[in-house]
């Protein structure tokens, strides 16, 4: 409970244009929100490049909040929308990923008997861009279908298409990471 009021609070300093408040509200939710990037991109590097951009809406419309919820609830669908954005860009622009270029280079040693979270965050970042993107915003995010599919200007079919595909390739790739260990579930 305290973080959140600091953050409410930081939120006020960061209203009024204070940098050390934007300085600190950056650092007590930057680590969280590269989490969420992760997932998104396909590399740390585009991880780090959705947060800082994320981080320069989320100061640039700081206005906008209007109270409604948790700050860091705003802050997170801001980053949520920028690697939404990021992908949607990477499709125009003839960049995106495709099921045949994306290669297993998760690492296949393990010091505990279930897959770890860094191992389990290579394979999701493995994922084909549109099975990644669909699959953060249902399974982590919480997004419908419908939400899914507007911001990606696809069908809701296509979304649960691209979800049913990123379970299959996500299983395939445990069960072979883990040597079929997780076969019989």
């Amino acid at each position: 409970m305290e973080q959140t009021v600091t953050i409410d609070s930081l939120y006020e300093g960061c209203k009024a244009g204070s940098r050390q408040a934007q300085q600190k509200l950056y650092q007590a939710v930057a680590s969280k929100m590269l989490g969420v990037c992760m997932r998104y991109a396909r590399s740390t590097f585009e991880a780090e490049d959705m947060l800082q951009t994320g981080f320069m809406k989320v100061f640039g419309s700081i206005e906008s909040y209007r109270g409604e919820g948790p700050f860091e609830g705003w802050i997170r669908r801001i980053i949520v929308n920028t690697a939404v954005e990021t992908y949607r860009r990477n499709m125009r622009s003839g960049h995106p990923v495709e099921i045949d270029d994306v290669h297993d280079d998760v690492q296949h040693t393990f010091s505990m008997d279930m897959l770890e979270c860094e191992d389990l965050l290579r394979i999701i970042q493995a994922l084909p861009d549109g099975y990644r993107i669909v699959f953060n915003m249902y399974a982590l995010e919480g997004y419908s279908h419908k939400e899914i599919a507007a911001a990606l200007h696809i069908s809701e079919g296509a979304s649960k298409s691209q979800l049913s595909r990123a379970r299959a390739w996500l299983k395939e790739r445990i069960i072979k990471l883990e040597g079929g260990r997780y076969e019989s579930r």
